[in-house]
């Protein structure tokens, strides 16, 4: 098991969420995603990592996998200009690589913003920490879990 996927399970059990982490044959989209664990896209949690131009950190917004992300909304949330982050940045501030950005068990903590659409479901599937791993979360114990403010960034 990858260091990355460990700290994932580590977080969920630290929270008291059973951890139902599941391996999928790895995922390009959020469709791909959703068909490998039979959910709807909506369910699929996309972490999107931008940063802030003004702090230098990166900011994590987590969206329903068939929404997109509007940079300048996204920027209204954070109150500075958003850039785009780069694979060392994320790196360096969450721990994972793209393709597994998990929206816990960062190396430190990350400022967080979530898309109001994921409160519609009982339960969600976010990156585990590798491209080839998901886990199933209610989406008030992400919330609690990640302190994400629930916030209109998409369009």
């Amino acid at each position: 098991m990858s260091k990355s996927l460990k700290r994932v399970r580590a977080a969920l059990e630290a929270a008291g969420v059973p951890p139902d982490i599941r391996e999928t044959e790895g995922s390009r989209t959020a469709e791909d995603a959703a068909a490998a664990v039979g959910c709807h896209v909506d369910q699929i949690v996309k972490s999107i990592v931008f940063c802030g131009e003004d702090s230098g950190k990166a900011i994590l917004f987590l969206t329903a996998g068939g929404n997109r992300v509007d940079a300048d909304l996204a920027a209204e949330c954070t109150g500075e200009a958003l850039g785009k982050a780069d694979a060392a940045l994320i790196r360096s501030h969450t721990g994972f690589a793209i393709g597994g950005v998990s929206p816990i068990g960062q190396l430190t903590p990350i400022r967080s913003f979530l898309d109001p659409r994921l409160s519609d479901f009982d339960r969600v599937w976010a990156a585990a920490g590798t491209p080839r791993h998901v886990f199933s979360i209610a989406p008030d114990d992400l919330v609690r879990i990640t302190g994400a403010a629930s916030a209109k960034f998409t369009s």
